[in-house]
């Protein structure tokens, strides 16, 4: 049974109202209706601006018209927000500065980007995906968002996330967002909304954020490219999770892998704001896009991850079938390309995993890090924000949720690992002991990855993105609440390991599936290099049939 979104109507009806008042004032384009926008790239939208077949205005109304049609109707995907409603202004002013000077403004110019909605945009509205935080609205751009506007790019719309950014795209805001692979499925989380959206051809690109694996699901499930870089390369100032929490991250989302390598190049740099920024000053190349290489395989060794290391995960269940088929089949176009596969096992790998802790300490001081920066704030810690009245009600399903799935969390009172413990009342405080163990586990378990992989010889490793289909919502709304199986965490338990997520085609049930290449500190360049000679290998992307061309 579906679920409509409870506020999702008067949330769009309001964005689209702003639009509304804000076309007088501009004189409107020719219907962009008569330009195919399904499956645009950044290289097909530039040449098309350049050859006078589009321009920005056109190219964002499209994306607007599709919102319109297909995310709070018919398929009802509920993947948005609020759409920014200087969106269409502006686009105008991109339009009207290539038209004096012939030029493209930068690398994103006239670009439309979807914006998880934990990340800050100048006055938008950053709900967390709550209600406590719907009014909650800031002055300043988070640094990446700045960097791609200052590109050219049009900040164009916010996407939907779990409460507090927690598990799967569900909250009290705004329900569950529906995943357009599989209407009745989820689109994984936190970052359902951006890998939804994009999925659906709703904006260009998007913008997501991984604590555990809120990028990697929602790209895999939806048919997408998706990177958590190496912490220090992206800065965080503007999002929750930020300084001085080491283990989230913001990552660009794509259709297209050539799409991700562009967007690295506008949104890494040094922020002296996030100073984990300092670490990527010496490991940028100059360019992600010169690592595009379609023979890249062509000898690469890449070692494989064969056995079951997602939380939750069932290897009998059908489900856990179909996508392991899929797996064996990547591996097969793998050495078809010309990559050498080799079969490897990290000692320790689950054991030391179970041993991750987090740290409620370090996460209120990121809390209040990230607060100061808006003058406007009416919250100045989490004491303010656990006393807001709606924390009484809107928090609770998820809470619920997350109780019922992790047993050892309602035993100990804490809401455990969701959102990072970012909210839900009061917490016992963290045992020192527990942490150090947790920290010791961690760099254990990456030398005892970084030696297997030295012994065998191989740049990357290769596992399943999430090793289950995406949970079915009926089953995720209601007792015992099933979701979050088969997700994959050993990026984040080791915080300085990029990983990228790259289509590696259908399953049997029409659902899609991800490969993911993992890599040891700053090697984000070759993953790229890696994902790319795949992609290209395959063109396993197809986008998905509920959301056809208008």
């Amino acid at each position: 049974m579906l679920l409509r979104s409870p506020v999702s109507r008067p949330r769009f009806t309001l964005a689209l109202a702003c639009f509304s008042l804000a076309l007088p004032a501009v004189s409107l384009a020719a219907p962009a209706a008569k330009f195919d926008v399904l499956e645009l790239t950044i290289e097909d939208a530039h040449n098309a601006f350049k050859s006078k077949r589009l321009t920005a205005r056109q190219l964002t109304q499209a994306y607007l018209d599709r919102i319109a049609a297909y995310d709070q109707k018919g398929p009802l995907v509920n993947c948005i927000v609020s759409v920014n409603p200087q969106a269409l202004a502006d686009a105008d002013k991109i339009d009207a500065e290539f038209a004096r000077t012939g030029k493209l403004i930068g690398p994103m110019h006239g670009v439309p980007v979807l914006v998880k909605d934990e990340i800050d945009v100048a006055g938008m509205a950053t709900t967390q995906g709550t209600v406590v935080f719907k009014d909650y609205v800031t002055p300043l751009d988070s640094f990446p968002v700045a960097k791609l506007r200052a590109a050219g790019a049009i900040i164009f719309a916010k996407t939907t996330l779990s409460e507090f950014a927690g598990g799967d795209t569900y909250s009290a805001l705004t329900g569950y967002s529906r995943n357009p692979y599989a209407l009745d499925r989820t689109v994984g989380g936190s970052s359902g909304g951006s890998g939804g959206a994009l999925a659906a051809n709703f904006g260009l690109i998007a913008i997501g954020e991984e604590t555990s694996s809120s990028l990697k699901r929602p790209a895999a499930w939806g048919a997408l490219a998706g990177m958590r870089p190496t912490p220090g390369l992206i800065s965080r100032s503007g999002m929750w999770d930020g300084h001085p929490v080491p283990t989230a991250q913001m990552g660009p989302m794509t259709r297209t892998v050539a799409d991700l390598a562009k967007m690295m190049d506008v949104m890494v740099g040094y922020d002296a704001e996030d100073p984990i920024t300092a670490f990527g000053v010496m490991h940028t190349p100059k360019s992600y896009t010169s690592y595009l290489d379609k023979n890249a395989l062509k000898g690469a060794r890449i070692g494989v991850i064969r056995e079951a290391i997602g939380g939750g995960s069932r290897p009998d269940s059908p489900d856990f079938k179909k996508v392991d088929a899929v797996f064996q089949k990547a591996l097969g176009e793998l050495k078809a390309a010309g990559a050498v596969l080799v079969d490897i096992v990290i000692p320790d790998l689950k054991a030391l995993q179970a041993k991750r802790a987090s740290d409620p300490a370090r996460t209120e001081e990121a809390l209040k890090v990230y607060l100061s920066r808006n003058p406007n704030s009416q919250f100045k810690n989490q004491d303010d924000i656990n006393k807001h009245p709606a924390m009484a009600t809107s928090f609770k399903t998820m809470v619920a949720k997350y109780r019922a799935e992790n047993p050892a969390s309602a035993a100990t009172g804490g809401v455990g690992y969701t959102g990072s413990g970012r909210a839900g009342g009061a917490r016992p405080p963290a045992d020192p002991a527990r942490l150090l163990e947790s920290q010791r586990a961690r760099e254990q378990l990456l030398m005892n990855m970084a030696k297997v992989m030295a012994d065998a010889k191989v740049t990357a490793l290769a596992y399943k993105a999430v090793e289950h289909q995406p949970t079915l919502i009926q089953e995720a709304t209601t007792p015992p609440y099933k979701s979050n199986g088969g997700v994959v965490s050993l990026n984040t338990f080791l915080i300085h390991t990029p990983t990228i997520t790259v289509p590696m085609g259908f399953d049997a049930d029409g659902i899609p599936a991800g490969l993911a290449f993992l890599g040891l500190p700053f090697s984000d360049a070759e993953l790229i290099k890696l994902a790319y000679a795949y992609e290209q290998a395959t063109k396993h992307r197809k986008p998905p049939a509920s959301v056809p061309a208008l």
